[in-house]
């Protein structure tokens, strides 16, 4: 399931989809159809089984009903998901410039949250990024900071969060500690005592079963 054609998201889809193939296993991939175009399968095969949708549509895939919605990010035609199986809600939002409040209702009674929490501001500012890339960041398409992430969890978290992960932290721009403790004491303000999880690039995380 793609959620935008820039290259930290679909690099790795090619050879994933080669390497099932290979196993006789093919993959469906599920991609928007204004992004789909712009996926280089890197091979004169056949492309794999590609499932189009449109931005902001809903489909089940077994026994698990999924819901996408578009989010402001500098790509063709970005989206999150929601995935409902069995009584629980797994909400899926990164790479976005702030949240809109569709994206909030969107978000609302999940048990699971995915959540960008990309940059902390200061270090962009001085980091070593050019200064077009660092307008880019900080702009309404491009990626929710920390402290946009910390009024988001203060005044619109779903009370009915369980586990809260906070990914798609940067490289260069952020650091896990950081990301912990302002998310820790915004949850503390609005009294709320989800698990917290920071995603950490170069590091699996563990899996969440409910």
């Amino acid at each position: 399931m793609i959620t935008h054609e820039h290259s930290d998201h679909v690099s790795g889809l090619p050879r994933l989809v080669r390497a099932r193939a290979k196993k006789k296993k093919p993959l469906p991939v599920f991609i928007s159809k204004l992004t789909s175009p712009l996926i280089d399968w890197e091979t004169d095969d056949p492309a794999p089984p590609v499932e189009r949708f449109q931005a902001g549509s809903g489909w089940i895939i077994g026994n698990v009903v999924v819901q996408s919605f578009t989010i402001p990010h500098d790509a063709i035609d970005p989206v999150g998901f929601c995935f409902h199986a069995e009584g629980v809600k797994i909400g899926i939002a990164t790479d976005l410039g702030y949240m809109p409040e569709s994206i909030k209702v969107h978000l609302r009674r999940v048990q699971v949250l995915l959540l960008e929490s990309n940059h902390d501001l200061e270090m962009l500012k001085v980091g070593p990024y050019p200064w077009s890339v660092k307008q880019r960041v900080m702009g309404r398409n491009g990626h929710l900071s920390n402290a946009h992430t910390c009024d988001y969890l203060e005044a619109d978290l779903d009370s009915g969060v369980e586990t809260l992960v906070l990914g798609h932290l940067s490289e260069h721009n952020n650091h896990p500690e950081i990301v912990r403790m302002g998310a820790a004491q915004s949850l503390e303000r609005r009294g709320l005592a989800p698990r917290l999880v920071i995603a950490e690039q170069h590091r699996q995380s563990e899996v969440f079963a409910y």
